[in-house]
């Protein structure tokens, strides 16, 4: 069997119906809660190292 060969004995015949098909619950694993966080930096200390940040993406 060569490189990218594959023996079609293999593969599993999948056929399905539209009763056979599950939906799919997009909100099954939502999370209600909050996210704080505190640090010594003031809100311009902060501000002025995400401006650092960019410039520094923009220059790559």
């Amino acid at each position: 069997m060569g490189f990218g060969s594959y023996d079609e004995s293999e593969q599993q015949e999948q056929t399905t119906s539209d009763e056979d098909v599950e939906a799919v619950n997009v909100h099954e694993n939502d999370h209600e809660g909050k996210l704080s966080f505190e640090s010594d930096l003031s809100t311009d200390e902060l501000v002025s190292q995400l401006g650092s940040m960019k410039d520094e993406e923009s220059e790559d």
